[in-house]
């Protein structure tokens, strides 16, 4: 398990805002290969990707945070395929962060940054509280 985690990136790059990411842009945001995101598919159902003309995938930005959360249960945690899935049951669902992140990317005349930072920030640790059970 140690020989997985190290061959992991420090840290994944940002994602950028755009409605729809093809399997290879994600499979370099989440450093996952793309064979690996094709069989997520089949045993995570929360990771639905849109399927257009000749079965082509394209994921929204919930897919992508989703794939990063499934691979940090999987590699940084060392859940199984199975204990990954019921975490990932026990988990609040992925709009709730989607909503965080646009209402921070698009802020309010009547509310500052720093409220909508400190309205993130409690969302994120809620969610670590999550992790550390």
């Amino acid at each position: 398990m140690r020989e997985l985690a190290s061959n992991l990136p420090a840290a994944l790059p940002e994602i950028p805002r755009k409605r729809y990411f093809a399997i290879g842009e994600v499979s370099e945001l989440c450093a996952v290969k793309p064979h690996v995101l094709r069989y997520w598919e089949q045993e995570f159902p929360q990771l639905k990707p849109v399927k257009r003309r000749g079965n082509r995938r394209y994921y929204q930005q919930e897919d992508v945070l989703m794939v990063r959360r499934i691979r940090s249960l999987l590699y940084e945690q060392g859940f199984t395929i199975g204990g990954a899935r019921q975490r990932l049951k026990e988990m609040p669902k992925p709009s709730h962060i989607t909503a965080a992140a646009h209402r921070l990317s698009s802020p309010s005349k009547s509310h500052s940054k720093k409220v909508q930072l400190a309205a993130l920030r409690t969302e994120l640790e809620s969610l670590l509280k999550l992790f550390d059970r």
